[in-house]
């Protein structure tokens, strides 16, 4: 079984001591970890390429998000994340397109597919996508077991109507989201048991539907 458990109880012990000298100190437990994830996101690639081909070639260490928070512009100089995540997409992590994403963090770990906060263009080509195809969005967002995995769609909203878009338009709230990401929580019980890999591949598969759809927006802009 994954080490989810060891992960866990690492990044609790690390919020606790955030700081270079307890990372110096415990870099090998570090190092253990973050290959408990790697096997873990490795085993998520072997299942998702079953129901989705276009992840197939990607590899678990490029997936995987860098611990070392970026301090050069924040006043929050705290120097390591509390949380390991993952996003398994086609083409790599930086490409910006909707994937599978994991989460984990002690009492906050989740999954998520779709975007959050797509560069502008993407953005506009999002909600073009969705009103060109509004009934196709709505029925994939409006599906029993969709809603029950993921509820709404996450993210801010605008007040207006982006610019560009005819203020007339039936559905104008489905254009507002500055990001179009969802979200299934995990508890930390849930992590531990013994069906999580299944579990999560299980919802990974239900939000398909909606990364394909949101990765029409990039053809024109790839």
């Amino acid at each position: 079984m994954i080490g989810i458990k060891k992960i866990l109880e690492f990044l609790t012990d690390l919020s606790q001591n955030n700081n270079r000298e307890w990372f110096a100190e415990n870099k090998s437990a570090y190092l253990y970890v973050k290959n408990e994830m790697e096997l873990l996101v490795e085993n998520m690639i072997s299942k998702i390429s079953v129901f989705d081909v276009s992840i197939s070639d990607q590899l678990s260490k490029k997936c995987l998000f860098r611990i070392y928070r970026d301090v050069r512009f924040s006043k929050n100089k705290i120097p390591y994340k509390t949380n390991m995540g993952a996003v398994i997409v086609s083409g790599g992590r930086k490409t910006g397109k909707a994937g599978y994403y994991i989460h984990i963090e002690p009492d906050k770990s989740f999954l998520a597919g779709g975007v959050y906060l797509p560069e502008a263009k993407i953005l506009k080509a999002i909600r073009q996508e969705i009103q060109y195809n509004t009934e196709e969005y709505k029925s994939i967002i409006g599906k029993k077991d969709f809603k029950q995995l993921f509820g709404e769609v996450y993210g801010e909203k605008l007040k207006r109507p982006p610019k560009g878009f005819p203020a007339e338009f039936g559905d104008m709230e489905l254009l507002k989201y500055k990001s179009y990401a969802i979200i299934h929580p995990f508890s930390d019980l849930e992590l531990l048991q013994n069906s999580f890999l299944e579990d999560a591949v299980q919802v990974f598969k239900k939000m398909k539907a909606y990364n394909d759809f949101i990765n029409r927006s990039f053809a024109d802009h790839s």
